[in-house]
């Protein structure tokens, strides 16, 4: 056996705190791991778009992040450059693109982010105003939602 061997993390949807970073924001965040708890520079969350939301256009100097589409359309902008997304699709945002997501269904957008390295993103998120899941986001992230279409 190697010794070197970790207990892995494992969290529950009632460990997910959600935050919003700005007042003026219509996307919450739920950090499912971050360096808080993982050990690690890396940040994933869920990002929850009400209709006819979008995070601000940004960039990371080191960081790439990455969505993946878990309900919902959208669109990804990079530079200019605009890729429709829906359940299913995903995304690779490179280092130092100005980019941003938005929502452009008539849903909420649920898409899982990962951002590697951290590059204070966390901190961005917890440092904003917390917020709650509601029954929605809780059958989305439990798969119930998704099962319920499965016949």
């Amino acid at each position: 056996m190697n010794e070197r061997c970790m207990i892995p993390v494992i969290k529950t949807l009632k460990d997910y705190q959600a935050y919003r970073i700005s007042p003026e924001d219509n996307n919450r965040l739920a950090i499912i791991f971050d360096p808080s708890n993982a050990n690690d520079s890396l940040t994933v969350c869920v990002e929850i778009f009400d209709v006819g939301s979008a995070t601000p256009p940004h960039r990371h100097n080191f960081a790439v992040e990455m969505f993946f589409i878990l309900k919902g359309e959208g669109m990804a902008i990079c530079d200019g450059k605009e890729v429709p997304l829906r359940s299913g699709d995903s995304v690779l945002m490179p280092k130092t693109g100005t980019h941003y997501l938005k929502n452009t269904g008539s849903e909420r957008l649920y898409a899982l982010c990962i951002m590697v390295p951290n590059e204070d993103f966390s901190e961005l998120i917890r440092s904003g105003i917390p917020a709650t899941l509601d029954e929605t986001d809780m059958r989305v992230l439990s798969r119930i939602d998704s099962l319920a279409h499965i016949n």
